[in-house]
């Protein structure tokens, strides 16, 4: 049995979760005053956001782990490039070597283990996107404000990055039910923050899941995933008709793990098809052991809907000195 995820441990309703939660509030309120002084340095003016790029685009959270946020991002670049925009990508490439300060990546192929699984996944999806790499949100803007100021810079993630003003900011916030901050939940603002952001999906506007596309498996079968919501992917792999029932092994590692461990595929017999994400795959393709294996991706996609009022929202916001 896999050691119990943190998404499932801010999740589960059994009394060692809930105790644990508990006697973790007071440092939730701790986080919570310290965000609130944090952002107050900017409302009373004692720090000022600058924007390097004119036309900034946050696709941000309130939460630590995954709402769907990486395959948003795909969307909308995919419908600001049909729509005759030019898109730069902003994103952390958290994990990766690369992920220190900011840069651009290279033309082609990228390695996950240099550049981040989501840079890596990104251009897999939007092979001929600028993508700038870096935690450093401000120096990646500059980047792009200096190299690709004729197009709209997509940040993937970033709300939270104070220093960086943002032409528009949409946040994804699905219902949860622990709405605690850090650690006892997984906020990283207190929630009523959330009304900073420009624009706030569910609300107007929603984001709906595409069918996940995978290879149909008749038999046993193993699952691997490295994500914030590995659950998530297990309702969705059940109820995509793909599988004739639950995995036999079911994989789970911490969010963003580089899957290079080497022992990693020891418990998935040689025969037995390995079911994994897109965003897993783009790491796992640079081990040596795993051509002898059979590795199904499946590959999970969104839309906003309605998706023509959205798109025209953003380009007016966008447009709007």
């Amino acid at each position: 049995m896999s050691p119990m995820h943190v998404e499932e441990f801010w999740e589960s309703r059994a009394i060692g979760p809930v105790l644990g939660r508990i006697a973790l509030l007071p440092l939730a309120g701790l986080y919570a005053i310290g965000w609130e002084c944090y952002l107050a340095w900017y409302k009373l003016g004692l720090k000022r956001a600058k924007m390097p790029h004119p036309k900034t685009l946050c696709i941000g959270n309130l939460v630590v782990g995954g709402v769907g946020k990486t395959p948003t991002v795909v969307f909308v670049a995919q419908q600001l490039l049909a729509r005759g925009h030019r898109v730069v990508i902003s994103s952390s490439g958290y994990g990766g070597p690369m992920s220190t300060g900011a840069q651009l990546a290279p033309d082609g192929p990228i390695l996950a283990s240099a550049w981040g699984d989501e840079p890596a996944l990104f251009r897999e999806e939007l092979p001929n996107v600028p993508i700038i790499v870096g935690r450093d949100r401000l120096a990646a803007a500059t980047i792009a404000g200096e190299q690709f100021a004729d197009s709209i810079l997509v940040m993937d993630d970033g709300f939270q990055h104070l220093p960086v003003a943002k032409r528009v900011s949409v946040v994804l916030d699905p219902p949860r039910r622990n709405r605690f901050c850090l650690p006892a939940g997984p906020y990283r603002e207190p929630r009523w923050r959330k009304r900073r952001a420009d624009l706030v999906i569910p609300g107007d506007f929603r984001v709906v899941a595409n069918p996940l596309a995978v290879d149909p498996v008749a038999g046993a079968y193993a699952v691997l995933s490295a994500i914030g919501q590995p659950e998530r992917f297990l309702q969705s792999l059940l109820a995509s008709g793909k599988v004739s029932g639950p995995p036999a092994l079911d994989l789970r590692l911490p969010d963003h793990d580089d899957l290079q461990a080497g022992n990693l595929l020891a418990p998935v017999p040689v025969d037995m098809p390995i079911i994994t994400t897109q965003k897993d795959w783009v790491k796992l393709r640079e081990r040596s052991d795993i051509a002898d294996r059979k590795v199904l991706v499946a590959r999970h996609s969104v839309r906003i809907e309605p998706s023509e009022g959205f798109l025209s929202w953003i380009e007016e916001r966008l447009n709007d000195h």
